[in-house]
């Protein structure tokens, strides 16, 4: 132990450098690709289509027995010497998860980087940092394979990382506050921006120019880090990107929401709380098949809650809900882009296990809305959705169905007035803030259906799906390299920055049709109920 704390303070005062004859990091002689850190040598390799990927990459140590429920340990502070680099690292445990699968673990803070073939030794390329979705339960970054994106006319390296969920990265309550670190998997983030700052030149990518970019829950984390420290960056990226970005319920770590989420799942872990045990010493000597179960139980145990964990106010990193830190300036003031779907709240409901917050059911009423958005906001009061129902949305424009009643207060709510709100108070600040609002009659406009423009997987693309396509990878990808969304390929329009607070103009993407629109005054409107609810809705 002493031998690796002497390395870990010797690797934290020792700026890491790259020479301007090796900038990729990449070995000069013949065989697969290489780049040799402080801590190891990785070997990837190069794919069909011309992609160097480095696979697996360590960037922070395992988090697991004393490490549980702790900051992250960066850099790693054991030498790892010559890593094979072509596989992914195991995914973090997901909370739905009753043991530890195949292909996951606690032992999961890898990243992967991925080299454009048009790029050339001896530059730095801007660099693109992605955070998956999931929820904050689930997911991991194997699936985003960028080919569309690095195959866009602008050359950008772009890194994924994995960072802990669930209870293993956002268990709240104040045994963790007094003897760990909340909200575990926004600082493992951190970290990989660190992980970028310190060593992404080895690889050919330009430290000074990241941006970070998810989706849902990874939008979300965009989002986080943006207000983490009180907007400080500390220069870990100059701008940012979500897409349908989740303004999810925050409570503090004190409440007894919270802290009712930790008994119980420590009970069921074999931790009884009320006892005369440490709790926390023993949470970090369980196994982790016992914390999965654990885990899984607790979420079971709340029937129309989608996502029991999440992150909370901490105190420390997070010390203010988004929409009161929007509205008072406290966020980093860097270029954003962000946008939403226009049926973000489809399909939620119908998930839940809970029938009577289950808008899909046959006899499904007002309360099964009230029910169904109450579960994912505990202190959402029925006065408040009778005026929302009232004033914003009556029945009657849903043509009585309760269903998509609730998936319109859901979708706006959650994703659609959160873009709103982002992208509205960056471009308050003068900075460029860039809105859209993606709808594709063709192939979907649900929650996540924009992703088959960035990663492979839709094979029932048009000509015209793939046009849109084509000038969103040259949006995302332009707006890396110079922080101002353009296209060149296909049917484009000039995407105009923000200009109001309730984040309007936006640019409308659908096939055939790309077009800046302003927000309509009913959407208006409707989000600025939402966001004036932010003590009660804790947001």
């Amino acid at each position: 132990m002493m031998l690796n704390f002497i390395f870990l303070c010797l690797s934290l005062s020792s700026a890491v450098t790259c020479s301007k004859s090796t900038a990729s990091g990449r070995s000069l002689l013949a065989g697969p690709p290489t780049v040799t850190l402080d801590y190891g040598t990785f070997v990837g390799f190069q794919d069909s289509a011309g992609i160097t990927q480095y696979r697996g990459v360590r960037f922070a140590d395992a988090p697991i027995g004393d490490l549980r429920w702790q900051a992250p340990v960066f850099p790693p502070s054991q030498r790892l010497g010559r890593v094979n680099a072509t596989q992914f690292g195991k995914a973090c445990i997901a909370a739905t998860q009753t043991s530890v699968t195949t292909g996951t673990s606690e032992d999961c803070l890898f990243g992967n980087v991925y080299i454009p073939a048009s790029h050339q030794p001896g530059t730095n390329l801007p660099v693109l940092v992605w955070f998956h979705g999931g929820g904050f339960q689930g997911g991991d970054s194997h699936s985003a394979t960028p080919n569309p994106i690095l195959q866009s006319n602008r050359s950008v390296i772009f890194v994924s990382f994995e960072y802990r969920l669930g209870q293993f990265g956002f268990l709240g309550g104040a045994q963790i506050k007094e003897n760990g670190a909340l909200n575990a998997g926004l600082l493992d983030q951190r970290a990989a921006l660190r992980w970028v700052q310190r060593y992404i030149c080895h690889f050919g990518g330009d430290s000074k120019r990241v941006t970070i970019w998810g989706q849902s829950a990874g939008a979300g984390s965009t989002m986080f880090q943006l207000l983490g420290n009180g907007g400080n960056t500390g220069g870990l990226f100059r701008a940012a990107m979500g897409d349908s970005p989740s303004l999810s319920y925050l409570p503090s770590f004190t409440d007894f929401y919270v802290q009712d989420i930790f008994m119980q799942f420590s009970g069921l872990a074999g931790c009884n709380p009320s006892g005369e045990i440490d709790v926390m010493s023993c949470l970090r000597s369980a196994d982790s098949n016992t914390l999965a179960l654990a885990g899984s139980h607790t979420i079971g145990a709340r029937a129309s809650t989608l996502f029991t964990f999440a992150p909370i106010i901490d105190g420390t990193f997070l010390a203010e809900r988004p929409v009161e830190a929007f509205r008072n300036g406290r966020f980093a003031h860097v270029p954003v882009l962000f946008g939403s779907n226009a049926d973000e709240g489809a399909h939620w409901s119908a998930s839940l296990r809970d029938g009577s917050a289950n808008t899909s059911m046959p006899n499904a009423t007002e309360t099964t809305v009230f029910n169904f958005i109450k579960g994912q906001f505990a202190t959402f009061t029925r006065p408040s959705f009778d005026k929302a129902v009232s004033d914003f949305y009556p029945l009657s424009d849903y043509n009585g169905s309760f269903s998509l009643q609730g998936q319109q207060m859901y979708g706006e709510m959650r994703y659609i007035c959160t873009a709103a709100l982002i992208t509205g108070a960056v471009g308050g600040e003068g900075l460029g803030a860039y809105h859209y609002h993606y709808e594709n009659p063709h192939l979907g406009s649900f929650h996540g259906d924009e992703l088959a423009a960035f990663f492979p997987g839709s094979t029932a693309a048009n000509a015209d799906d793939k046009l849109l396509f084509a000038a969103m990878d040259d949006f995302w990808t332009s707006f890396v390299v110079s922080e101002k969304p353009t296209a060149e390929n296909g049917p484009a329009a000039s995407w105009t920055s923000v200009l109001t607070t309730d984040g309007s103009p936006h640019i409308q993407l659908q096939p055939q049709n790309i077009v800046s629109e302003k927000i309509t005054d009913a959407l208006s409107a409707r989000c600025a109920f939402w966001h004036s609810l932010t003590e009660e809705l804790k947001s």
